[in-house]
């Protein structure tokens, strides 16, 4: 007889990985608002989830239709009315440079976007992105392969003082 997993260790063991996710596909302004809403989802279902399934895979596909649902609110909610002063998060962020990296991940195609966070923020293997974004395990790998080239040729990161190239 399986028994699966209380769900608060769920959360403890996969929060990391949705929360990257999450910062990746919608930005640090509403991660965490998709990571909460990840959860909350993913309570409710929990009991139906079958004991041999891919937890870390399901996680990831619910914090994908989230942080889709919260792109497409963004186009249907008022703008502020006067600018206020930028102020991004680093919760979670180790070092600098971190935020120019997860602007140059955010400024990537959507598919390319996806594919990189699911494949190697979350760890997940080509065959499970291509079932979250739709398309064939290819697919997948490619747009995975675009979205890191394109980092490379797009993202440079600021040298510590005194290093080199």
């Amino acid at each position: 007889m399986d028994i699966k997993k209380p769900f608060e260790l769920v959360v403890h063991d996969h929060g990391g990985t949705v929360l990257r996710v999450c910062r990746a596909v919608v930005g640090p302004d509403d991660a965490e608002d998709a990571w909460s809403e990840t959860f909350i989802s993913a309570l409710k279902a929990y009991p139906r989830l079958p004991v041999e399934a891919n937890t870390e895979a399901w996680l990831v596909t619910i914090a994908h239709r989230k942080a889709l649902d919260m792109i497409r609110a963004r186009g249907r909610r008022a703008g502020p009315l006067a600018d206020l002063p930028e102020q991004h998060s680093t919760l979670g962020l180790p070092g600098s440079g971190e935020a120019e990296l997860l602007q140059a991940v955010a400024d990537l195609p959507p598919r390319q976007r996806q594919a990189v966070a699911y494949h190697y923020l979350a760890g997940l293997p080509h065959k499970d992105v291509a079932s979250i974004i739709g398309g064939s395990t290819e697919a997948a790998r490619r747009a995975a392969s675009d979205g890191i080239r394109n980092l490379r040729s797009n993202y440079v990161p600021a040298l510590p003082k005194g290093g080199n190239r």
